[in-house]
């Protein structure tokens, strides 16, 4: 592990003076987010099962989150605290140097605007042990200010796709902010950088493990809180998420992600999404009087199927730019 310009702040040593073997990471990459990442450190100490040490990789050059890692040292949490700086702006970079300063054998990746009850890592950690699996993925629940549009709260668009705990998940359903792994699965350098301001490197990641045999199973019970920032609260924000995800797909597809990548499947693939963004479209229109929530979620579609086209064209959408 290489601590080179790292920060290290030791938890207090456990009973009997001895330092325990690291077992469990917390891996976090953050940007410009230092309230709610307080939050989540905070909720980190606070956990049933204590991680042996949290990772912070800031993607800001300026280290604003320096200071609220340190005030988190300050208040002596039961686990290691490591802190650097990764001046390159690239998400998959970051993500990539929490890997590299991790030292546990299992590694749990969290988003810094996210939030943890207390029995988060517990239930992770113990589906890995029930299932014997790879990876453990659990939900990320959505909170919608109360504040927000009424079009926003019906029409649910933050929810994601839930299963059954034990259920092995699809490939076209991984995704990060909620995540445990085992270290021997990554390597030096998991992500791939070529994502690094379009973002889709976590799902690459985990459709290359998932590709290459490891399990990945679901724990519903794992959850954590995704407070919606206001700046998300929009029909503009959700058409470009939209759009994103469309040519994530489209590019872990066409990367033989999903299965062998070839014409045939390039072919289907532009006749699909050709058929659904026409419907899409059509749809929006014919659903405007039933409601705007109604009109937002095929419009939100018809977003997707092009941004699937567009990755045919060599377009993408650089979200972290």
């Amino acid at each position: 592990m290489n601590l080179a310009e790292a920060t290290v702040c030791e938890a207090a040593p456990a009973a009997g003076g001895a330092r325990r073997q690291t077992r469990l990471s917390v891996c976090i990459a953050t940007y410009r987010r230092t309230p709610r990442l307080a939050a989540l450190l905070d909720d980190l100490a606070q956990q049933e099962l204590p991680a042996d040490e949290v990772i912070v990789v800031d993607n800001d050059p300026l280290g604003s989150a320096g200071a609220v890692v340190g005030a988190a040292c300050r208040a002596a949490p039961p686990h290691r605290l490591v802190y650097a700086v990764q001046p390159h702006k690239n998400i998959a970079i970051t993500r990539n140097r929490t890997v590299e300063l991790a030292g546990g054998r299992w590694l749990a990746f969290v988003d810094d605007d996210e939030r943890a009850p207390p029995d988060w890592l517990r239930r992770l950690v113990e589906a890995a042990e029930r299932s014997g699996a790879d990876g453990v993925l659990g939900p990320v629940l959505p909170e919608v200010p109360p504040g927000a549009p009424a079009w926003i709260r019906r029409g649910r668009f933050y929810d994601w796709p839930r299963q059954p705990s034990g259920t092995l998940v699809p490939r076209n359903r991984l995704r990060f902010g909620n995540v445990l792994l085992r270290r021997e699965l990554l390597g030096a350098a998991p992500f791939d950088p070529a994502y690094g301001l379009t973002g889709g490197e976590d799902g690459d990641l985990l459709a290359r493990l998932a590709a290459a045999g490891a399990s990945i199973v679901w724990c519903d019970e794992a959850a954590v809180r995704e407070p919606i920032e206001e700046s998300r609260l929009s029909l503009r924000w959700l058409l470009r998420r939209a759009l994103r995800g469309g040519q994530d797909f489209a590019r872990h597809s066409l990367n033989g992600r999903y299965g062998r990548a070839n014409l045939l499947r390039r072919l289907r693939l532009v006749l699909r999404a050709s058929a659904q963004l026409l419907a899409a479209a059509l749809l929006a229109l014919l659903s405007l009087p039933l409601g705007r929530h109604h009109a937002a979620h095929w419009l939100t579609r018809a977003s997707a199927n092009f941004g699937k086209l567009s990755v045919l064209w060599g377009w993408h959408y650089r979200e972290y730019a």
